[in-house]
């Protein structure tokens, strides 16, 4: 049996490593996005992937891989922005961010070992294009939910969907990176 936490970690530095590569380039300029920009990021992101999975080819020369990995990371930052607002400029420094990458990602990976012992490792034996539809249903519920100035009656809050778009993700990296 492969060795989940093993892979998780592996997909999750390869995220990491883009993340600061492109802090490196243009720092924490996505502290001016507010929660429902970054939504819609995710959104491109998840549709593109979808694109590419029923067209079968791309005229842009990038896979699928960058754009799961773009949602990883659009997924923290939404977090990040949820938990410290948005703000006018850019407000923190390049290690700040990444302080609050790992924070988040941690949590997130957290969640999923909890869901993973409870559901034992059912994500396995579904097929990457489910996962690029389970993230797409958790943006319109993220939309939804967004609409009504964050306020549910049952439902778990943006942040839960947020963190259940980034394990879709590495779920899908993780099969991308070490076969089904």
């Amino acid at each position: 049996m492969p060795d989940t936490k093993e892979q998780f970690e592996k997909v999750i530095s390869l995220c990491r490593e883009v993340f600061e590569k492109k802090l490196k380039d243009y720092g924490p300029s996505w502290r001016i996005l507010r929660p429902q920009s970054v939504t819609d990021q995710i959104f491109i992101k998840a549709n593109r992937i979808r694109s590419l999975e029923e067209k079968g080819i791309n005229m842009v020369d990038e896979g699928i891989r960058p754009e799961f990995m773009a949602i990883v990371n659009y997924g923290v930052i939404g977090l990040i922005q949820l938990a410290k607002g948005f703000s006018v400029n850019v407000d923190m420094s390049n290690s700040d961010a990444l302080s609050l990458y790992d924070k988040y990602i941690t949590e997130s990976k957290e969640l999923m070992y909890a869901k993973n012992h409870d559901y034992d490792e059912a994500w396995r034996s579904m097929r990457i294009s489910s996962y690029t539809d389970l993230i797409l249903m958790k943006i319109n519920r993220t939309k939804e939910i967004e609409s009504h100035g964050g306020k549910t009656i049952v439902s778990e809050g943006v942040d839960a969907n947020y963190m259940d778009m980034i394990n879709y993700a590495l779920f899908g990296l993780i099969k991308l990176e070490f076969g089904e």
